[in-house]
């Protein structure tokens, strides 16, 4: 029998401040600057077609709010500072907060179907790797992309996902990328193996089966020496607590599991450089929660942080886009 997973409860901060910015916080990512993060704003509101940027100060709690013209699914801070990758709507772009323009550089993603928008993501190199989500959940027609930076192209991976979530980059021994994917309704985190010149994926081999838990696999990182998933789980409905776990990737057995009391909707998780070690960031949500739901969770929307034993050093890889 596996023993019992460590139990740590995560701290709410005061950040979001609006019922807009709570309504579906996700994609935290460290910043260059130590304890800096941005997150993204994926829409402000069920009826509203737009969302933000975000850059929060974990020493002040103090966050910066950037309008987009669409629904952001990630966003990776560039070289250029005050610059952002993004992916809004159907389209790949720059965003700059100093002017608040928008310029897409790729456009007409997932055009052959209809009520899609680009959702979680990755970068690696000059190389992004994201997917889209179908707006009602329910159909099998969501993209799994790669922009190849070294000719712009754009190439599709699968076509059949629902809502294509957590993404991670995973190197062996020789060197080998493998790609770690969820498509949350399906309940389980795939791997496959990832050839970027060539632009193809090859088979889906699973690394964590969920398909009996109650709660639903959103945002993933890897941990540091990529021997951990950290997985957010959104749990559907009121619940005292929601879960961001860390499983063994090789075994798949549950070794922390951080609570973040009054949230059950947790959506993703980020290790942020802070006073010498990486804090976990964890993103929750309102989305789908009515007035009495909500009262029953009084910390949905929020960001909470959690402790790890992680150190921040010299060897935590940070997201940074070339341009």
């Amino acid at each position: 029998m596996s023993p019992a997973p460590e139990i740590r409860v995560a701290s709410p901060l005061s950040v979001p401040d609006s019922d807009a910015l709570r309504f579906l916080p996700e994609g935290p990512m460290a910043m260059v600057a130590d304890g800096k993060l941005s997150w993204v704003g994926i829409q402000h509101g069920a009826d509203v077609l737009r969302g933000s940027i975000n850059v929060l100060d974990l020493a002040t709690q103090s966050n910066q709010s950037f309008d987009l013209p669409g629904r952001p699914g990630f966003a990776f801070q560039c070289q250029t500072p005050g610059k952002f990758v993004a992916g809004v709507e159907r389209s790949l772009g720059i965003f700059d907060s100093n002017s608040g323009e928008w310029m897409p550089f790729c456009d007409g993603i997932d055009s052959d179907v209809t009520n899609t928008i680009i959702n979680d993501g990755l970068a690696i190199d000059d190389n992004l790797i994201f997917g889209t989500k179908d707006l009602a959940f329910d159909e099998k027609k969501a993209g799994l992309y790669l922009y190849r930076g070294s000719d712009q192209k754009l190439i599709r991976l699968r076509d059949d996902q629902i809502c294509s979530n957590g993404k991670m980059i995973r190197k062996d021994e020789s060197g080998k990328l493998f790609l770690i994917d969820i498509d949350s309704p399906t309940r389980t985190i795939v791997e496959y193996p990832l050839d970027i010149a060539a632009g193809t994926i090859g088979e889906a081999r699973v690394v964590l089966d969920l398909t009996n838990d109650p709660g639903v696999p959103d945002g993933a990182i890897l941990t540091p020496d990529g021997s951990g998933i950290i997985v957010a789980i959104f749990h559907p409905g009121v619940a005292e607590h929601g879960e961001t776990r860390l499983y063994d990737l090789a075994s798949g057995e549950l070794r922390v599991v951080w609570q973040t009391p009054g949230s059950p909707q947790n959506t993703c998780p980020a290790l942020v450089p802070h006073e010498g070690k990486l804090k976990l960031i964890i993103t929750t949500a309102v989305e789908n929660f009515s007035a009495e739901d909500q009262a029953q969770c009084p910390n949905a929307g929020q960001l909470f942080l959690g402790e790890t034993d992680f150190v921040a050093d010299d060897s935590f890889e940070l997201t940074v886009w070339p341009v």
